[in-house]
C-alpha cells in the first residue's frame, strides 16, 4: 500500500507571500485607519463627525493625509487609537 500523495501547495504559499507582503506594508503602530474620497464639503463633513465620536484629546485622531482630486474631491486618510486608554 503506497502512502497518499500530498496536495500541491503552491496556491496556499502563493497567498501566505501576498498576505505577508501586504502586511509588511501596513503600519504597526496600534492606530486605526480609514481613507475616504469625498466631495470637499462631505469630506469636511465625515472629518468633523469622525473628531466629533473620537475626540483627538483621547483618541489622538488626526488627519494623516489628504489629496485634492479632480472634481473639488477630496481623498483624505484619518486615524485614530483604537481605545481612549
Amino acid at each position: 500500500m503506497r502512502p497518499p500523495v500530498r496536495p500541491p501547495l503552491d496556491g496556499l504559499k502563493h497567498r501566505l507571500a501576498q498576505e505577508r507582503e501586504t502586511n509588511a506594508t501596513r503600519a504597526r503602530d496600534g492606530f486605526l485607519r480609514e481613507t475616504f474620497r469625498l466631495p470637499r464639503t462631505d469630506a469636511r463633513a465625515k472629518a468633523r463627525e469622525w473628531f466629533d465620536r473620537w475626540p483627538k484629546q483621547a483618541y489622538w485622531t488626526e488627519i494623516e493625509s489628504w489629496f485634492e482630486r479632480p472634481g473639488d474631491e477630496i481623498e483624505f486618510t484619518i486615524r485614530r487609537l483604537p481605545t481612549a486608554d
